[in-house]
């Protein structure tokens, strides 16, 4: 059986008449395909906490979840199915923590691709950062982690600009080097898919070096700017 033909029976199992035990974070198992469907099922769920899914948060999961050509057709019938109501979206949250709860980072990538979605439309709505905020605690983010990661998206704070990378604003320059290449060297694709992030979410490793790379680039275009003004 296909990769494909097991996501989409496993997203008709969570849509049936009752949940399943593996469904809604109690102990049970969840493969590959279990994980995609919930992932699915969380980034549509996420699109409709405004009450509104726009074309451009349509094409934003595109753009995070890839799919052979044949399997699209379903993909969309079931992200359709899934957008009519937010409710039940902690449970597909649990699905993902329990996935990856030995490996945050993957954690992170996932919460990534939400806020990418979220903010397709060009803005984060009261009801999309409550999402956003409850599924980073069932991740298992502090929030510190998660005001990092929402920094990375929306921008910094004027009293924390180097969240983005996690680092200080006193750090030296080698030692930002460094930090930047370290990020970039964890969030190359390959690492991705090493440490457990199915090979149809890659789209995210491209949002995510995006991301590094402008931190680090406004970052040193600031520096330079402020010691031609000295």
């Amino acid at each position: 059986m296909s990769f494909w033909t097991r996501l989409f029976s496993a997203a008709a199992n969570m849509f049936g008449p009752a949940p399943r035990p593996d469904m809604d974070g109690r102990p049970g198992r969840t493969d590959d395909a279990g994980f995609a469907a919930a992932l699915i099922a969380l980034s549509a769920k996420l699109a409709k906490a405004d009450g509104v899914v726009t074309r451009e948060e349509i094409n934003a999961f595109r753009t995070i979840f890839t799919a052979p050509p044949e399997a699209q057709a379903g993909i969309a019938r079931f992200f359709d199915l899934a957008r009519k109501t937010t409710a039940g979206y902690k449970s597909y949250a649990k699905i993902v923590a329990r996935k990856f709860r030995a490996q945050p980072a993957t954690l992170e990538d996932v919460l990534d691709g939400l806020f990418y979605i979220a903010l397709a439309d060009g803005v984060v709505s009261p009801e999309e950062m409550e999402f956003l905020e409850t599924t980073a605690e069932i991740f298992g983010f502090s929030e510190r982690e998660f005001n990092r990661i929402k920094v990375s998206h929306m921008g910094r704070p004027a009293d924390d600009p180097y969240l983005i990378l996690g680092v200080d604003e006193d750090i030296s320059d080698a030692d930002l080097k460094r930090a930047y290449r370290r990020q970039a060297a964890a969030n190359h694709p390959d690492r991705l898919v090493a440490r457990g992030l199915p090979e149809q979410l890659q789209g995210l490793a491209n949002h995510k070096m995006a991301m590094i790379n402008r931190a680090y680039g406004e970052i040193v275009k600031a520096r330079k700017a402020q010691l031609q003004t000295q």
